[in-house]
């Protein structure tokens, strides 16, 4: 943010999880002073040898965001088990807990007591609203959500959802802060639940579901149909500019297709929502483990993240010419 030294600037990160620790690396890489909090010395101790031991690989492979070398950014990441420690001084809170509502009531009942008047707490909740665990604090205009991506280093997405007791120019500020330290705001006018990201995943998780079990597609046909069509073509363009390209503007499209798509949605879709049944997900996964059994699921979360950063690479340096 423009008023913000960011040399002399601190935030605080509340947990440090896989989702912390990005966010440390992010706002470490912008030039922040970065205070990383967890209930546990030896979660704090671990968390940071691993930022440590990530940016170091980043830096290695070419893929380190910001500014200095990954030691330089991993020194500006310290760590504390005192929440106060944490906050004192933070102009931006980022709270980073379980996706529990009792806990982030705890939380944010906590960082309340011990925030300044003017420092914003954001959460990086994936589902649940700020008005269901922020609404009874005396600082809750400063709080909203801030959901990231996982993992948020290579996609850069970020979802602000205020409540309707956020102030205008808090929304302002977390989104102006979203876009200096590299990542790609959405500001969502009102509260909804799942947000926009996960709303439009659930609607596709629920067809490739159904299409599951009525025997239309095995679970590799299903996710090819992303990963070789819909995926590609969805990395660069969305679902509203690919209606616009495939046609002479997106009312032409809508002119030619839109009774089309109305009929195959009446004649083949699925009431909502879909509830994921332990019988179709038992199938599902036998099948999946053919190609990736359980015990190689972190190796292949590291080839998605590898996968990942480089998409983000190509995406940084064709963009530079691109029409906007």
């Amino acid at each position: 943010m423009e008023d913000v030294d960011r040399k002399n600037a601190k935030v605080a990160i509340i947990g440090s999880g896989l989702i912390g620790r990005n966010w440390a690396m992010i706002f470490a890489g912008a030039g922040y002073r970065v205070c990383l909090y967890d209930v546990e010395p030896g979660q704090v101790s671990r968390a940071l040898d691993a930022t440590q031991h990530t940016l170091a690989g980043y830096q290695e492979k070419g893929l380190l965001r910001g500014q200095g070398s990954a030691v330089e950014q991993a020194e500006r990441i310290k760590g504390t088990i005192n929440l106060q420690e944490c906050i004192s001084g933070a102009f931006y809170v980022q709270e980073c807990v379980p996706e529990d509502l009792d806990l982030k009531k705890k939380v944010f009942g906590q960082i309340d007591d011990l925030m300044d008047d003017d420092t914003i707490v954001a959460s990086s909740s994936s589902c649940l609203t700020a008005t269901m665990f922020a609404e009874d604090f005396k600082h809750r205009q400063n709080m909203l959500v801030a959901h990231p991506v996982n993992p948020p280093y290579f996609l850069p997405l970020v979802e602000i959802v205020p409540a309707p007791f956020t102030w205008l120019n808090v929304i302002q500020k977390v989104r102006s802060l979203m876009e200096e330290i590299g990542q790609s705001p959405i500001t969502l006018k009102y509260e909804a639940r799942g947000f926009a990201l996960n709303r439009i995943q659930y609607a596709c998780i629920n067809e490739c579901w159904n299409m599951y079990k009525t025997g239309l597609l095995s679970a590799e046909d299903i996710d090819r149909v992303c990963t070789e069509g819909l995926g590609r073509r969805y990395a660069f363009i969305g679902p509203l500019e690919t209606m616009h390209l495939n046609a002479h503007g997106v009312e032409d499209y809508c002119q030619k297709f839109a009774q089309g798509a109305y009929n195959v949605q009446q004649e083949t879709f699925h009431p909502l929502p879909v509830l994921y049944d332990l019988k179709t997900a038992k199938n599902v996964q036998e099948e999946l483990e053919k190609k990736v059994p359980l015990e190689k699921l972190p190796a292949r979360r590291a080839w998605r993240d590898n996968m990942l950063a480089g998409l983000a690479k190509f995406k940084a340096e064709s963009e530079k010419d691109d029409f906007k």
